[in-house]
């Protein structure tokens, strides 16, 4: 255990030392704030763990303004996308900011999407990275072998709920509504394929990019939303990465298909919008900074690729 941990540390040495970004003041300065918003199973900070891992003070520290969205653990698209809104509201009244650039992890994407579509008004732009837009093959396995109404359901249900229920007593939000069938049938390709007959904007037709901005009209007036993506294909990516294991066993719904993913989440359902890259050499959690920072040193590090991308939204004025 010593070993492991000496190693890890040193695994995480070596990305800050080799891999962090420079520092470049009002790089990542932009028009309207960032809310990065977490995935299934997320949280904002759990026992000091931050989710996204050191990527709000990576893009403070060069003038960005951050925040991080705390949404239902496990739930639907829908219900965490109301519950995005009301905190945009509260962000607002508090700080008076006009609208948010919305950065979403994994569901933190259809999440963000639904919350565009109902209030663009309080949205500039909304970010997918790694998202899931049009269903996960791990999911749709899921729901496979655990029918509606059978045992199976039952004990997948009890085991989500009950970590879920864990995560949220521990982070400060028993509160909020949490449903694992929900979350799981949210994420599912007919869950996905249903969601995004009804807030298609920026979903590609095929495996390409999708719209760059789609214009809402509320009150009658009109509010443009951008949106862009980026995500990764590679799966195993670092040996001294305890989680990489559980990845790779996620991964298994992938063999066979011939589609290119994160262990969770295939490159065609990733992408959205502006396709920033979505062949990063990252798995599922990498892009988030992975576990303490713990990720693949011969690819872009994380934190690199948020700061560029927040002055890519500071160029476009957002």
């Amino acid at each position: 255990m010593k070993k492991l941990l000496g190693l890890s540390a040193m695994a995480l040495a070596s990305s800050l030392v080799f891999t962090a970004p420079a520092a470049h003041a009002g790089y990542t300065t932009t028009k309207y704030p960032t809310l990065l918003v977490h995935g299934i199973l997320g949280f904002k900070n759990f026992w000091g763990a931050d989710y996204f891992y050191q990527i709000p003070s990576t893009l403070q520290a060069d003038g960005g303004k951050v925040h991080v969205a705390t949404v239902s653990a496990v739930g639907s698209n829908e219900l965490r996308g109301e519950q995005l809104i009301k905190e945009m509201q509260d962000l607002k009244a508090i700080y008076g900011y006009a609208k948010f650039n919305l950065i979403g992890h994994s569901q933190g994407s259809p999440t963000s999407r639904y919350a565009a579509a109902v209030r663009p008004d309080l949205v500039a732009s909304v970010t997918s990275v790694d998202g899931v837009n049009k269903g996960s093959r791990v999911a749709d396995v899921v729901r496979k072998v655990a029918p509606a109404g059978t045992v199976t359901e039952a004990v997948f249900k009890s085991v989500a709920d009950g970590l879920a229920a864990f995560l949220t007593f521990v982070y400060g939000t028993p509160n909020l509504d949490q449903s694992s069938i929900n979350a799981l049938n949210s994420l599912t390709t007919q869950g996905l394929t249903t969601f995004n007959s009804k807030y298609p904007a920026g979903v590609p037709s095929g495996c390409g990019e999708g719209a760059y901005s789609q214009n809402y009209v509320k009150n009658g007036v009109t509010h443009k939303v951008n949106y862009y993506s980026w995500g990764g294909t590679r799966v195993l990516t670092n040996v001294l990465d305890p989680l990489d294991g559980g990845i790779g066993l996620l991964s298994a719904a992938f063999l066979f298909s011939g589609e290119q993913n994160d262990g969770l989440v295939s490159e065609c359902s990733q992408r959205l919008g502006k396709v920033i890259r979505s062949n990063y050499g990252n798995n599922h959690l990498d892009v988030i900074n992975g576990f303490f920072g713990i990720i693949n040193l011969f690819e872009t590090n994380p934190k690199t690729i948020y700061r560029t991308h927040a002055n890519r939204l500071q160029t476009a004025g957002l």
